[in-house]
């Protein structure tokens, strides 16, 4: 290979590293954050993260390689962050988490049969975008609110933390969440020299493990529906929108095959659900990652293969989040949420028609309430397609 064809490669393969390293260190707060809540032991929540890696790096590679185009996969963090919010505590944190992946087996197989019943789709897409949006800006909000009452509760640990944060969003807000997760692992290194912590070798080694699942209402209607809609809606739709800003029409069926397989394959180990990449999409698609349009699906591969080598660390980030100071962990998943929480309120509130149906829907949802077993998400959606449908009765 030439030296300019050399040199041109690596631009991709760069891009590729720089996706997989802002969508991991960005969000994965989050998705420890979610399975932790519904009953994830330190060893499911790191079998889990490791398995998400895997799944959406592999998917990755098989639907860049495959279709040309840098297509790339990512983990649902508002799926994780909607498990974060999920306030139905019955039974032991083992029945919880057992009961928790029969629930991300069912979200796999909705998103599988979306690829193979168009009409589920349409189902999907005929929710209004308020009040989908709504009810994902209520799950939001306790989680960045955590960044508040964490200056409250560990002044010295979140406050470096929110502002290295502050200063990258002003200088390079790509890296704003990465550089506080920087921060809070400074926080936490110190804390743990001060205290004299040991770390056993065999904490941060990379393991699997298999939980068998139980189905039951409860986490079916409530964790298994809203994580299959607000993946759908806040991940795959996106996902798609954001590809074909850059001239890529992603194929959504092989899209949804692949991201349900890798879900499938993923939730008895502990990951919740895969999806196309939305907001990290930009990264690997856009001209930044390589001049060429047919070129740029190395950085779809590269994207994956980076997604695997971090997956290997899982357990070291797992060991971090266990020894972290009070509320510093909380405060960068909080942080790194603020972005789609603004999003999804604006979205919410733009149609004067639909305010108050979305008001609805946001304010049950972020209620937290649990009634019959069943989480605020799905009593929100509820609520708020209730609250609309009496005030459009009877019109057009």
């Amino acid at each position: 290979m030439t030296r300019s064809g050399s040199t041109s490669l690596s631009r991709p393969i760069v891009a590729g590293i720089v996706t997989a390293l802002v969508g991991f260190t960005s969000s994965f707060a989050v998705v420890l954050t979610g399975l932790d809540a519904v009953g994830a032991s330190p060893a499911q929540a790191a079998s889990g993260l490791l398995m998400l890696s895997l799944t959406m790096g592999l998917a990755c590679v098989v639907l860049a390689w495959r279709y040309r185009m840098p297509i790339t996969a990512a983990w649902s963090t508002p799926g994780a962050a909607l498990l974060a919010a999920v306030s139905a505590t019955e039974g032991t944190p083992e029945q919880r988490w057992s009961a928790a992946v029969g629930a991300f087996l069912v979200a796999a197989a909705l998103i599988l049969l979306t690829a193979l019943v168009p009409r589920l789709g349409a189902l999907i897409a005929a929710i209004p975008p308020s009040i989908a949006q709504a009810m994902l800006a209520g799950v939001l909000l306790p989680l960045c609110l955590a960044p508040v009452t964490g200056i409250v509760v560990n002044p010295w640990g979140v406050v470096p933390v929110v502002l290295t944060w502050l200063l990258l969003v002003r200088i390079a807000p790509r890296w704003a969440v990465p550089g506080a997760f920087a921060t809070a692992t400074v926080v936490v290194v110190v804390g743990i020299v001060n205290s004299g912590t040991a770390v056993e070798p065999a904490q941060l080694l990379p393991t699997l493990t298999l939980t068998a699942p139980t189905f039951t209402v409860g986490s079916i209607i409530g964790i298994a529906l809203p994580l299959f809609i607000v993946t759908m809606a806040s991940q795959n739709v996106p996902g798609i929108a954001v590809m074909r800003s850059y001239g890529y029409e992603v194929p959504w069926r092989p899209a949804m095959l692949v991201t349900g397989i890798g879900s499938a394959v993923g939730a008895p180990f502990g990951g919740h659900a895969i999806n196309l990449a939305a907001i990290s999409a930009a990264l690997a698609a856009a001209p930044d990652a390589e001049p060429d349009p047919a070129r740029r699906w190395v950085a779809g591969v590269s994207t994956g293969v980076s997604y695997i080598a971090l997956g290997a660390c899982s357990a070291v980030f797992v060991t971090l989040v266990l020894l972290a100071p009070a509320a510093v962990i909380p405060a960068v998943a909080g942080l790194a949420l603020l972005g789609a929480f603004g999003s999804s309120v604006q979205q919410a509130i733009d149609d004067p028609g639909e305010r108050l149906p979305a008001v609805v829907t946001f304010l049950v949802a972020a209620s937290g309430i649990a009634a019959f077993g069943i989480s605020a998400a799905f009593w929100a959606l509820g609520a708020g397609l209730i609250v609309r449908g009496v005030l459009h009765l009877g019109r057009r």
